[in-house]
């Protein structure tokens, strides 16, 4: 029997793959060519003898031998974040304190999940959550009151840092009887007559004001504010206004049929990111929850993509 030199690299290329559906887009995440990244397949499929996914499927189905393989990935690298954690337990200690905040509110549904996993990795982390709408939390994280920061804005302060976590397309949601449901794009201009509702929020914290409609000079007809994200998608499945969402947030709403779900423009993308001091970037504790967190991210959430590379924008100065 040949025996087969399989690595962690080919394992986390294979469950990429099978959480991005694509080729494409598990390059994107892996930060590859897609060349690269086809090539790392034949040298897996050539170890085995088989292929190992259907070409020309999609999205991507896997042969038998692959869904072995997706088997073994799954147990391998979970088995080798459970031994990294608890080496950096045992090194640097397991306590801490992570008091986070959030910017982003729609990012509530993903967070939270988050959370639960982490304490069952991190017990010994005592953990805090702030989610006010007139809270500042960016300036909060400088002066120590927070430790951590879901945000889509960045703002360059001296001491903290962004780890890019998914980039999100920003939609409009409609109802499905509303005249704007027939488009394929919605333009600035299409919303002047619209009653648009958002998170209580001020103005330059809302994309599709910063990005799509103040630029163009338009006002929406009205504007109106609700906290929770359920309570907008309800408003506009009945026809009170439109709003603006994450593709992911709307993503079981249209599948239901209880909205329309359309771009902006060429397409408005928005980057989750989690802000943290520096000093607390450094700890263990904290890297465990920015990597489980873009875990859950992909393997949860529709439409999302690997962020682009960082600019200078996103460094604190």
């Amino acid at each position: 029997m040949t025996t087969m030199n399989i690595d962690l690299r080919q394992l986390k290329t294979l469950l990429t793959l099978k959480e991005t559906g694509t080729l494409v887009a598990a390059a994107d995440r892996l930060c590859l060519t897609q060349s690269a990244l086809s090539h790392q397949i034949k040298e897996l499929e050539a170890q085995i003898g088989e292929s190992v996914f259907v070409r020309k499927s999609r999205p991507i189905r896997f042969t038998e031998p692959g869904e072995r393989l997706l088997i073994l990935a799954r147990e391998v690298l979970q088995a080798m974040a459970s031994a990294e954690r608890d080496i950096q337990k045992l090194v640097h200690g397991e306590a801490g304190r992570l008091f986070m905040a959030i910017e982003c509110h729609s990012c509530f549904n993903w967070l939270m999940p988050t959370l639960d996993a982490y304490r069952s990795l991190w017990p010994q982390v005592e953990l805090d959550f702030s989610g006010g709408f007139t809270f500042e939390p960016l300036p909060a994280l400088v002066r120590g009151e927070v430790d951590l920061v879901v945000t889509t804005d960045p703002v360059a302060l001296k001491g903290l840092l962004y780890e890019p976590l998914f980039e999100c397309e920003m939609l409009l949601a409609v109802s499905p009887r509303h005249p704007l449901a027939q488009r394929k794009h919605i333009q600035p201009q299409d919303l002047a007559q619209e009653q648009l509702i958002t998170y209580p929020v001020e103005r330059n914290r809302l994309d599709i004001f910063t990005k799509f409609l103040s630029p163009a000079g338009v006002e929406p007809a009205g504007v109106r504010s609700a906290e929770l994200t359920l309570m907008m998608v309800q408003m506009v499945a009945s026809g009170r206004g439109v709003c603006c969402l994450p593709n992911w947030v709307l993503a079981e709403y249209a599948a239901q049929g209880q909205l329309v779900a359309l771009p902006l423009g060429e397409g408005l993308w928005a980057k989750v990111q989690l802000a943290l001091r520096e000093d607390t970037a450094a700890l263990p504790f904290a890297k465990s929850f920015i990597q489980l967190a873009r875990d859950h991210c992909f393997s949860q959430l529709q439409g999302i993509r690997a962020p682009t590379p960082r600019g200078a924008e996103q460094h604190g100065r």
